[in-house]
């Protein structure tokens, strides 16, 4: 090898230990930025009143659009007349017992005789689903309360409900079919009588439930660009647990709301395998948040401080820059969409709402 090779070698491994050593410099930077980015005294963006939406664009993610007239829509209430006349009780009541006669399909049992809750917990114990559809009893106390079951308590019938809509899609005839045979098989082996729905009806019942789930299904969701390189995801992962953001133990990086729910998530848009990102995504599943807790102005005050810590840009998902306009205008249909929730006795966060929107 002549001299003018060796020259060459001995450039070309210098070359690639500088670009080691630069890139060791700039990883080392971006940790130690985005640790002082974190490490200081913050205003918590969920606590603080003063942090206010600023100028964006939020992209909605909704099947279908919100744009919809209350006035013209028939309630869930209006549509489920099949069910079986139970007695009468308040909307807080109701979301109280684990069966809603506005979102299951009701089927009563009447007993000859009553019958221990310790029996009735034996026999319904292995009906809790019928495909993806959840079941749920209650039971008939002497004093004419609808109870939940439970050991020493004594009843003279049982309701038993099947939910008849999620995201997954209405009830559909072979699920209904199985509730009821299910149920008869019960019925038979506790001597109770029952009247049966016409399937008929349950079907559109529930084909009536499912379109007003369908129209209620939003999401908002803004973005966060960097601005410069990516973040690495260790580091990122532990700035978000000091911002306040729960990693759940199904991996989703969740804002408790402060009662044990979700106030909105965040993903990272990439992989578990991936080790830098370039993009944060945070997401209000709004028909599960109650209006009161402002869902939406807390997830903008979140993507801003988080852009403003991490050296970001909050962006929609064309990657533009979110405007004041946009904005205030999807404020305004987030109001209207609340409202319109609650007028369907289905309101915004309630129980009923996330059973229907899980």
């Amino acid at each position: 090898m002549t001299d003018f090779q060796l020259g060459l070698v001995a450039m070309g491994g210098t070359f690639v230990v500088g670009v080691l050593i630069f890139n060791k410099w700039q990883e080392h930077k971006a940790k130690k930025n985005m640790d002082q980015a974190f490490s200081g005294a913050h205003d918590d963006v969920l606590m603080n009143a003063d942090l206010t939406p600023s100028s964006a664009e939020v992209h909605m993610r909704h099947e279908p659009h919100m744009d919809f007239d209350p006035s013209i829509q028939q309630t869930p209430a209006e549509s489920v007349s099949h069910q079986a006349p139970l007695p009468q009780r308040t909307l807080q009541q109701e979301k109280e017992l684990a069966v809603d006669e506005l979102i299951d399909c009701i089927i009563p049992l009447e007993f000859d005789t009553p019958i221990r809750g310790e029996k009735l917990l034996t026999e319904i114990n292995s009906l809790r689903y019928v495909g993806k559809k959840p079941v749920h009893f209650v039971g008939l106390g002497h004093d004419g309360d609808r109870e939940e079951i439970a050991h020493g308590g004594v009843f003279t019938a049982l309701f038993a409900g099947v939910q008849m809509v999620s995201r997954a899609g209405p009830l559909n005839e072979l699920e209904y079919s199985e509730f009821v045979s299910k149920l008869r098989e019960i019925g038979d082996r506790l001597n109770a009588h029952s009247d049966i729905p016409d399937m008929n009806q349950v079907m559109a019942s529930a084909r009536d439930l499912h379109q007003f789930v369908s129209e209620h299904d939003a999401q908002l969701s803004v973005n966060i660009l960097a601005n410069g390189a990516p973040w690495a995801i260790n580091t990122l992962l532990a700035a978000l647990e000091k911002q306040g953001f729960d990693v759940r133990p199904d991996g989703r990086l969740v804002m408790p709301d402060g009662d044990g729910g979700v106030l909105f998530s965040l993903s990272t848009n990439v992989s578990v395998s991936d080790s830098l990102t370039s993009r944060l995504t945070l997401l209000l599943d709004v028909p599960c948040v109650a209006p009161e807790r402002d869902g939406f102005g807390a997830m903008s005050a979140c993507a801003r401080s988080l852009s403003a810590r991490l050296g970001g840009t909050v962006v929609d998902d064309g990657n533009q820059a979110i405007s004041k306009a946009a904005l205030d205008e999807i404020a305004e249909q987030v109001s209207e969409f609340y409202t319109a929730m609650a007028e369907s006795q289905i309101p915004a966060g309630s129980l009923r709402a996330q059973r229907l929107f899980s």
